[in-house]
């Protein structure tokens, strides 16, 4: 069948309003190209004829599979190990004042293939070591990278990323078909689960955090948005925690129990 490769702003806006609904994320005019390359593929692969078609397939009450693999392509998932070292050198100083006289939880809240909270856990086990009660969770809205991230292989490229020490206690390089990656160890995987959860709909709370990772999301959110994300955080960190965005990104002024300690590091004393 050939593809009618033109995405019209109709079907643009409709598709936008569509990943509105479901996951709370906005799509400017700029995204349309983002959109039209990310959504071709699937085309093809399913020999439907246009974007309408798709349109029509995504907002069935009978495709939740495809409704899956359609977020999945939408969403935007730029990760690496140790991304942004300042926040990792302000929680090297932050850590030593909070001790484990309870568990120790922390939240990646949009995980992406885990970089992120494998980067954190591997500050963890050198602070605290395996026998110790800390743990990790790992969150995000895309199904494939959550599976990603729970195998925990990576191109070796990557792993310049990760101090060497750490490169060295923590990752092992892959042999036969899995050369040219590396894998973090089971014992620090042990100490990571990841799910996947809308951020935008998320269940009543249950755990508190003492540290949450919220970077480089809210540039997704329009400002209701984001406010509303960030009071359902708030409701998910201990008093005291901690609550770190991108640096791109501000909440000040979202409540007035947020401390600003250094650039998008915040600590909330309600």
């Amino acid at each position: 069948m050939q593809l009618e490769t033109d995405l019209s702003e109709q079907s643009f806006r409709l598709i936008s309003q569509w990943l509105y609904q479901r996951s709370g994320i906005h799509l400017g005019d700029e995204k349309k190209v983002l959109v039209k390359a990310r959504l071709a593929a699937r085309l093809r692969d399913l020999q439907l004829g246009n974007f309408e078609q798709y349109l029509d397939l995504i907002t069935s009450h009978s495709a939740a599979s495809e409704q899956q693999i359609a977020l999945n392509s939408l969403t935007t998932n730029e990760t690496y190990f140790f991304r942004e070292e300042a926040h990792f050198e302000f929680l090297q100083r932050w850590l030593p004042k909070a001790p484990l006289c309870q568990p120790l939880r922390c939240w990646s809240a949009a995980a992406s293939s885990g970089q992120e909270a494998y980067s954190l856990a591997m500050m963890l086990a050198d602070k605290y070591g395996f026998n110790t009660d800390w743990n990790i969770q790992g969150t995000d809205i895309n199904s494939e990278v959550v599976q990603a991230a729970r195998r925990a292989v990576y191109p070796l490229a990557q792993a310049d990323r990760i101090p060497l020490q750490m490169l060295q206690k923590y990752c092992r390089k892959g042999r036969g078909k899995d050369s040219g990656s590396f894998m973090v160890t089971p014992e620090l995987r042990q100490k990571v689960q990841f799910f996947q959860l809308n951020l935008m709909q998320m269940p009543a709370e249950t755990l508190r955090f003492d540290v949450i990772l919220l970077r480089n999301v809210l540039i997704y959110f329009k400002a209701a948005d984001r406010k509303y994300l960030i009071s359902q955080l708030l409701q998910r960190l201990k008093p005291g925690g901690l609550l770190l965005v991108g640096h791109t990104e501000s909440i000040n002024g979202y409540d007035e129990g947020l401390k600003l300690l250094q650039p998008a590091c915040y600590q909330w004393l309600p």
